[in-house]
């Protein structure tokens, strides 16, 4: 059986109904064609700016269904992943050390502090996940994967059902990929409800784990570079359950270069009017570099929003 099904989505999607918003899927006339219909399902918008949100509050409020009133959480996160855990477990009065590259961007790291979470600095998001594990492992507390967890998975799938319900004709989604959790739980939301939607995964160049490992058959480490997609750099867990799942219900996986990324995220703030993150410009990417041809009703998922205000500016300039 795998290990997120259908069912544990939808009951994710009526643990956090009260605590995360149903984003909107809107139109985009720029990135639209002749023959297809581009809309972007705005992420942006959830408490913290991403749609990490969501896994964070279904595994805590799973937690706090369970009656785990003294439990203290530890994760490793390139940024959003610490900032919606560490706002989920403030809210839930939970204690959490968040282990984070050192590199993560300064808005996701002052908005994790600010929460009141223990931060470790790590040399790479490598080394915090390398660090978390063996703290927990010790007895430091229950580690929360950002993206190898099933209650995290599930949670990110309720955005399949809300794109499922949005638009019942859908022909692709285009989704970033980093550790595979966001694209497991939408993928697996979609084949059960919309079997017919294509499902293409985004890596960059700096770091395609997931195509470099299908295409060995198992398992592979990569050589990670620096990328405007901090959030989707670093190797996979050894232990990782979304590779096998990404196997089983991604239809496509392709890889965008950072000229590509630079281009998409001025794109979508020049032309949508929205601000974004290195991470979510990746679909973008793909339409506007020809990695990905868009036909029929195409939904991008924008993940989230939290760039710091330098590099942004710089990249507008």
């Amino acid at each position: 059986m795998p290990p997120v099904t259908i069912d544990d989505i939808h009951a994710a999607a009526e643990r956090i109904e009260a605590l995360t918003f149903r984003t909107p899927l809107r139109l985009s006339e720029w990135l639209s064609g002749s023959d297809s219909s581009v809309f972007l399902k705005l992420e942006t918008v959830q408490p913290t700016c991403s749609y990490k949100i969501r896994g964070a509050f279904n595994a805590v409020q799973r937690l706090s269904d369970e009656g785990a009133a003294d439990l203290r959480l530890v994760t490793a996160s390139a940024g959003n992943h610490g900032r919606a855990l560490a706002y989920a477990a403030n809210m839930f009065d939970l204690p959490l050390v968040v282990f984070i590259a050192a590199g993560a961007p300064r808005a996701k790291i002052d908005a994790i502090a600010r929460c009141g979470a223990e931060l470790r600095p790590c040399a790479d998001y490598d080394a915090a996940e390398r660090e978390a594990k063996a703290f927990a492992s010790a007895g430091g507390g229950l580690y929360v994967s950002p993206y190898s967890h099933p209650d995290v998975i599930a949670g990110a799938g309720t955005i399949g059902l809300e794109l499922a319900a949005q638009e019942t004709a859908l022909d692709a989604v285009v989704v970033p990929i980093g550790g595979g959790g966001l694209i497991s739980g939408i993928g697996i939301a979609l084949k059960a409800l919309s079997p017919g939607t294509r499902v293409i995964g985004v890596e960059v160049e700096a770091s395609c784990p997931f195509t470099k490992s299908l295409a060995a058959g198992r398992l592979v480490t990569i050589d990670v570079g620096p990328s405007l997609a901090d959030g989707l750099t670093g190797n996979l867990d050894p232990d990782t359950i979304t590779l096998d799942i990404v196997r089983e219900v991604v239809d496509e996986i392709v890889v965008v270069n950072e000229d590509d990324l630079r281009r998409a995220l001025t794109g979508v703030v020049t032309h949508e009017h929205l601000v974004i993150e290195g991470a979510a410009a990746a679909g973008p990417a793909a339409l506007l570099g020809g990695r990905v041809q868009a036909r029929g009703n195409v939904a991008v998922i924008l993940s989230g929003a939290n760039i710091d205000q330098a590099v942004l500016a710089g990249l507008l300039r």
